[in-house]
């Protein structure tokens, strides 16, 4: 019976070791891999620390020709009042800008209101710059740094970036360049400590105010590409423009009246327009809108509207809602810059009408026409100060 029990015994003490061995073999197989998911996690946050660590703003040259340039001195004198350590031109820069702050900024202001005020200005102002279609000596060539961009009024991708960083820091407002190799926005910071991007250049060049203001990364990545781990997340919502400026209609067809409406405004008073839906849109629903601005642009061309342009987006609004934004572009007064008498277009017209037996309008020629004068052989000369053509008649 004893040699029986002792058999046994060593049985079940045979199985509980080959059951552990099982077990240890498991353990160490399985903190193996926990292991090796910990190791690649660290490799992952390591990668990433080290592009934020080495994103590069100022000195980047966008389109390699458009170098991110700082403003730092320039923002930090006017927040001491001492601007000794200044060049002459940072100095002009300096005093160009204080003087645009002490126009548009507020006692009291937010920095949203602060922000905003300078998106208005900039899309207000450097958009209406003139532009030519023949080249100018001089006309280009620091449209990409605040200084060029202030006096000229002109600015590429770089120009309204710098510039708009510029005056943020000039605010005390954080703000970030953004960049790839052939765009660059903004990046800021606003009261409820959440980032924001901005694109004043893509809105001025697409007659879109609004359109790329205060985009959360979700909206942004639509239309723009980034180095997201490179930068902080833009992920508030509450000072998006669409969230601060919605109305609410029913639905999308809802959506057509409003904009009938505001087409029917002379063209500077148009805006841009954000509705909220009393319909709850899911994600799956949002497609729906493109058959709204496809149709409105049909009906803008079938009413003989050609010039204006219908286009949206949507936009993440509070508590998981969704905002559309409907964007009116006016092409009808573009290249209008150039100022000729009326007797200069006549005699222009009747050139190209003998030449070619064809008329052309005002729109066509980009030309508006100016009464101040009538004397034929004016002469004029390229002002270098405001990037644009001075003189009086002289025969």
């Amino acid at each position: 019976m004893k040699k029986r029990t002792i058999v046994i015994l060593g049985i079940a003490l045979a199985a509980s070791i080959a059951v552990s061995a099982v077990s240890l073999g498991y353990n160490v197989g399985q903190s193996a891999r926990v292991n090796r998911f910990i190791t690649s996690q660290l490799k992952r946050q390591a990668k990433e620390e080290e592009k934020k660590s080495s994103y590069q703003e100022d000195g980047y040259k966008v389109g390699d020709q458009y170098e991110i340039r700082s403003t730092k001195d320039i923002s930090d004198a006017y927040r001491s009042g001492d601007d000794s350590g200044l060049s002459d031109t940072d100095k002009q820069t300096l005093v160009t800008a204080s003087d645009i702050l002490k126009r548009i900024i507020k006692d009291g202001d937010s920095d949203y209101q602060k922000e905003l005020a300078v998106y208005e200005w900039m899309y207000e102002n450097i958009g209406q710059g003139q532009s030519t279609v023949v080249a100018l000596p001089a006309a280009s060539g620091s449209d990409f740094t605040p200084q060029g961009v202030l006096v000229s009024k002109q600015a590429v991708c770089v120009g309204y970036a710098t510039t708009f960083r510029m005056f943020m820091q000039m605010l005390g407002i954080d703000c970030h360049i953004v960049h790839n190799e052939y765009h660059s926005w903004d990046l800021v910071k606003l009261d409820d400590g959440k980032w924001y991007h901005v694109d004043v250049y893509t809105d001025v060049g697409g007659k879109s105010e609004f359109q790329n203001f205060n985009m959360t990364d979700a909206t942004a990545k639509a239309s723009h590409d980034w180095d997201a781990a490179a930068l902080p997340a833009a992920d508030g919502v509450k000072y998006t423009y669409a969230v601060q400026n919605n109305q609410q209609v029913k639905d999308l067809t809802s959506v057509i009246a409003r904009v009938k409406k505001e087409i029917d405004k002379k063209a500077a008073d148009r805006k841009s327009l954000y509705f909220s839906f009393e319909k709850r849109y899911k994600a799956d629903d949002l497609g729906k809108a493109d058959a709204v601005v496809n149709g409105l642009n049909a009906a803008l061309q079938n009413s003989g509207l050609s010039e204006l342009n219908i286009s949206g987006a949507w936009y993440n609004g509070e508590n998981d809602s969704y905002i559309l934004g409907i964007f009116i572009s006016d092409y009808s007064s573009q290249n209008t810059g150039t100022q000729l008498t009326k007797k200069e277009k006549e005699k222009l017209s009747e050139a190209i009408m003998k030449a070619f037996g064809v008329e052309v309008s005002d729109d066509q020629l980009g030309i508006s026409v100016t009464d101040a004068g009538n004397d034929e052989g004016y002469n004029y000369t390229y002002d270098q100060q405001t990037g644009g053509t001075v003189g009086a008649a002289t025969k």
